[in-house]
């Protein structure tokens, strides 16, 4: 299976994930961990989830996708040949969506704990947070690399505009920038890219 970099991470993956908003809710653990057993033995290797996987389900409360990947790597015991990216930032119960310092340093402990890893491979701001100053946020996340409690940061569900926005942050005050992008699902696919094109090119061009 061909193996892609994916930005500037350490990582390569295969050119296909495996969303994990399933798990738990429209999959029950053994199929879960089939599913995945019969992914990786694919050759694919990237796994994507949130925190937030799957409180909309009925008698779920949120993490419930974490804790069934969680259980899958260990029952594995080896996470090295597998990218596990997850997400913070879903409303978790507050009423709102959220990306403030201290509402991610608390909430990446909790992913840690379900995915039952020392460091979660890519983690992804989920939502735009406009309530929360980018560079907060953004000090937050470099906060988790310094720690090593994570290796990758990554953003979902950003515009162009605010992922220009949060690069420009990043280069202006020397902090880690987003280096992943999961683009907003409700554009079709040209039109995503060309949202997202010109912002790619300056971020290549200048280094941020």
């Amino acid at each position: 299976m061909e193996r892609r970099a994916l930005g500037r991470t350490p990582f390569k993956v295969a050119p296909l994930a495996f969303g994990g908003n399933v798990f738990g809710w429209t999959i029950d653990e053994p199929t879960s961990f089939r599913l995945l057993d019969a992914f990786v033995g694919a050759g694919f290797n990237l796994i994507d989830t949130a925190d937030s996987y799957s409180r909309w389900a009925p008698g779920n409360a949120g993490g419930e996708s974490e804790t069934i990947i969680g259980r899958w790597l260990a029952r594995r015991g080896n996470a090295d040949d597998v990218v596990i990216a997850t997400k913070v930032g879903s409303d978790m119960g507050l009423g709102f969506k959220c990306l403030r310092k201290d509402y991610i340093v608390r909430a990446v402990e909790d992913s840690l704990r379900r995915l039952q890893v020392d460091a979660i491979d890519l983690y992804q701001s989920h939502w735009d947070d406009d309530k929360t100053p980018l560079e907060e946020t953004l000090e937050a996340h470099a906060q988790l690399l310094r720690q090593g409690k994570v290796t990758a940061i990554g953003a979902s569900n950003l515009s162009a505009e605010r992922l220009s926005e949060a690069l420009e942050v990043s280069r202006r005050k020397g902090i880690p920038r987003y280096e992943t992008l999961q683009a907003r699902r409700r554009y079709p696919c040209a039109r995503r890219a060309d949202r997202y094109r010109p912002v790619f090119r300056a971020s290549t061009r200048s280094g941020r």
